[in-house]
Parts: structure tokens; C-alpha cells; sequence
């Protein structure tokens, strides 16, 4: 039963090309499918020469898996085997209960992006460039040059992170790195060195494979709020009587089913069989009983949502019991630069009286932030700047209709201009996993080619 939010308007004809700003996994993926629906034509426009890859699947380091078995990571909903059948095209194991390379998952949809494009030449575009106003649907870019089109597609991914409270004072400082991808991040650094991690989640599990992988012999500490660390993926076995239809609010209720159902089938399956209705239980969410779970619960949602693969758990856990890695419990309330790095003053959780922690380097892995309202991004911020888009109430991200279609300040839909991935978490709340992404790709795919009235998966 599917309980994702539904939409039925159709799409003008005058829609013959499609810009889409951002060629990670949501924008390369939306242009595949706008091929393969035979819908409007393209440009893909990326800073570089990463279209297909992003953030995520850009990494070369192969200890860096993806948190999702082989064969749910297909890109399309119609052709579930399609990632599992290409790893074994390529001569790789095609167990599809596999955790695999995530630079792998970034060959497979730049091969995925090529194939697509040969079968329909000349209708995809990819341009190297930062795009920086939108104005109508032309999208003008940082050096000069703009991108006509239809209708234009935010697939801008993640926003990068926000200072952490408390580090204000060091954000100018060589020791501090805001961004955990940047390679600078985890080079320089001696055996006999200190690294603060600010953040306990999948970030930070990334930041730690990476230092202990290039050979740091040093201590690293990892900080946060609550100190969770993600919990792993294990063998679940299938509910003996599933969900049929989506639990009812309030999400307290909520709470007490999944307990239920986890002590009658396990934690696991319980948080995995809502995967089908979790889009329309957020949906279903009233403002106050979504500020509640993100305030109370979120932590505890994503550490068992959003889990490791099990060979990462065990080098994690390897890494904490040899003591080359520290997680700990509270937050940063002041921090100092000093001739041989930084001082952090912070506060265990639970405790009054403050600790000071001598370090050498702090690396940010606090994670995204989604506030359109307080971003640096000039794209963005110029978007918000002219009222062309709006932050959702709980400031995620882009507010957002079912379509895709951007909600301008006064609240009335763009037919220009289009969100997806993670910056529309506000209107889905799950949109970050390659599952839900394919799906709302999939979605809007059909509805800018207008083949969303056609039933069943394939055209």
C-alpha cells in the first residue's frame, strides 16, 4: 500500500528541456530517466568532471561500503536486479547481500549515465560549471554563461555543514576542517597527535576508516550530543505477519508499536517493514508532533535506520577497543587556538562542570545542514534572496509539493522550477537512501515527461 503523497496535474507541453543543477546520484539519475522515458531533453550541470558521482560515490577509498545490501541498490524501481546484473557484467561478485565499494556504486552510474546516452544521442548535455541565479528557467552560471531551458531541477545534495556550536571562535584556524571531504582533512598529522571528531555518526565513521587507513597512529576522539555510534546491519528475518497499512499517529503511539513489534520480531525488521509508509507517517505528522521527533527522537531514528555495513562495524569497534578511538558524550562550549592546535572546553552530557581537551586538529562531522535560510551557497541564497523559494517549517531544506515543484515565499508552485534528494527532506523525511531517491527521481521523471497517468512501473 503505498502512502507516499500523490499528484495528478499534467505538465504543460512546452516543457522540451530540462536543466538540472547538480550531477550526483538525484540529478544523474534524473537525466537517465528523462532518457529513458523519452521525455524532455537535458543539461547536466556540475562544477568538474563529477557528474554521476557526488560526495558520496566519489570516494576512491575502498573501505568505504555502502550501507545498503547490493540488491536494493539498483537505480531504477522497474528493473530491481539492474546494480546486481551489472556487477556481474563486470566480472564482480553479484551476491546481492553484499556491501560494496561505494567508488563501485559511482562506476556503475557513470556507466549507467553513458549507456543512456548512447541509446539517445544528442539529448543530454553536460556542462562543467557552478551555477549561481536562476532567473525564469535560464540558469546563469559562475563564469559568465547561461543554460536556457523549460523548466530547471535542483539536485543540489547535501548543503555543507554549519560551524558546530561552541567552535565559532576557531573557524578561521588551520586546525579546524569544516569540510570532512576535503583531503586536507586527514593529512599532516603525527603519530603523537590528537584529532577531535565533532559528530558520532556515518561522517565520522568515514573521517576515522580514512585517518586509520592513511596510517595515523595517533588518538582520535569522537564527540557528540549523545555519543550514539550507528548501530550495524545483521541477518533479519522476515515478519511472520507484516505491516499491511501504514500505523496512525501520534508518532508516540508510533513509538510503542516498533517496541512491540521489535521485541516480537527484532529491532531490525521492526524499523525496516516501515520502510513502505515512513514518507506517509511524516506526512501524516502535525508541525508539533515532527518538532517533537526531531528534537527527542531523531538520534535514535537514524542510528537504527541508517546503519553500517558489518565489516565497517567491526573496524570501528576494533578501532574503539584498542583505544585509537574515544566516543564521547557531551558538547564543545568554547574552544581556543593555542601554539600547538586548539583547546576545546566541553561539557560531558549529564555532567555541570566543564573538561578541556588539548587537540590537534577538529574535523566537523556533524552532517548537512538543510536551513535554505542561512545558507552560504550563492545559488541558493540567491533563490531565497528573490522569493523563489522558500525553507519548510522545520528548515531541512526546499519546500517542496509531491511534483517536485518548489513552494515560492508567498506558497504558490513553481511550474519552472523543481527540488529533489535530500533538500526536500522537509516535505518526505526519508529522501536520503538510494531506495526512496530512485523512486522520487523515477516520479519526476514521468511527471516532466508527462507520463505520470501511465500505470504500472514501466512505459
Amino acid at each position: 500500500m503505498d502512502q507516499r503523497p500523490q499528484s495528478t496535474p499534467t505538465v504543460p507541453a512546452t516543457i522540451r528541456h530540462v536543466a538540472i543543477v547538480g550531477a550526483g546520484f538525484s540529478g544523474t539519475l534524473l537525466a537517465i530517466n528523462l532518457l529513458r522515458h523519452d521525455g524532455p531533453a537535458a543539461t547536466l550541470i556540475e562544477r568538474g568532471d563529477a557528474a554521476g558521482l557526488g560526495v558520496a560515490y566519489g570516494t576512491r577509498q575502498s573501505d568505504h561500503l555502502l550501507n545498503v545490501r547490493a540488491a536494493n541498490m539498483s537505480a531504477f524501481p522497474d528493473a530491481p536486479g539492474h546494480f546486481v546484473e551489472w556487477l556481474a557484467a563486470q566480472g564482480m561478485a553479484a551476491d546481492g547481500a553484499a556491501f560494496v565499494p561505494r567508488r563501485v556504486y559511482g562506476a556503475y552510474l557513470r556507466d549507467t549515465l553513458a549507456a543512456a546516452r548512447a541509446l539517445a544521442p544528442g539529448r543530454l548535455t553536460v556542462v562543467a560549471g557552478e551555477a549561481v541565479a536562476v532567473d525564469g528557467a535560464t540558469v546563469r552560471l559562475a563564469d559568465g554563461g547561461t543554460v536556457a531551458a523549460d523548466a530547471v531541477v535542483l539536485a543540489v545534495g547535501n548543503l555543507a555543514p554549519q560551524v558546530p556550536p561552541g567552535l565559532e571562535a576557531i573557524a578561521w584556524h588551520r586546525a579546524y576542517v569544516g569540510n570532512p571531504w576535503d583531503p586536507r582533512a586527514t593529512q599532516g598529522l603525527a603519530d603523537d597527535d590528537t584529532v577531535l571528531l565533532v559528530g558520532t555518526g556515518l561522517t565520522m565513521v568515514d573521517v576515522a576508516l580514512t585517518l586509520a587507513a592513511q596510517g595515523f597512529g595517533g588518538r582520535m576522539v569522537a564527540l557528540s550530543r549523545r555519543g550514539l555510534l550507528p548501530h550495524r546491519h545483521a541477518p533479519a528475518s522476515p515478519a511472520s505477519q507484516p505491516l499491511t497499512e501504514r500505523p496512525r499517529p501520534p508518532l508516540s503511539a508510533l513509538v510503542r508499536t516498533v517496541r512491540e513489534r521489535g521485541a516480537a520480531i527484532g529491532w531490525r525488521s521492526a524499523i525496516d517493514e516501515l520502510r513502505p509508509f515512513t514518507q506517509g507517517i511524516w506526512a501524516a505528522a502535525d508541525p508539533d508532533e515532527r518538532r517533537r521527533f526531531l528534537r527527542h527522537l531523531r538520534p535514535w531514528w537514524d542510528i537504527h535506520r541508517h546503519r553500517l555495513a558489518p565489516v565497517v562495524a567491526d573496524r570501528i569497534d576494533a578501532l574503539v577497543a584498542s583505544g585509537r578511538l574515544t566516543l564521547l558524550a557531551g558538547k564543545c562550549c568554547a574552544a581556543q587556538a593555542t601554539g600547538g592546535g586548539v583547546a576545546i572546553e566541553w561539557r560531558p552530557r549529564g555532567e555541570a562542570v566543564r573538561r578541556t581537551m588539548a587537540v590537534t586538529r577538529v574535523i566537523s562531522c556533524i552532517g548537512p545542514q538543510g536551513d535554505v535560510a542561512r545558507t552560504d551557497d550563492p545559488l541558493l541564497g540567491t533563490l531565497v534572496g528573490a522569493g523563489r523559494i522558500r525553507p519548510d517549517a522545520e528548515h531541512l531544506g526546499i519546500e517542496v509539493e509531491a511534483t517536485g515543484r518548489v513552494l515560492a515565499a508567498g506558497g504558490d508552485g513553481d511550474d519552472r522550477l523543481f527540488a529533489i534528494g535530500p533538500m526536500t527532506r522537509g516535505a518526505f523525511w526519508e529522501i536520503v537512501a538510494v531506495p526512496d531517491l530512485r523512486r522520487q527521481v523515477w516520479d519526476v521523471a514521468r511527471y516532466l515527461s508527462n507520463a505520470h497517468w501511465v500505470g504500472g512501473e514501466g512505459l
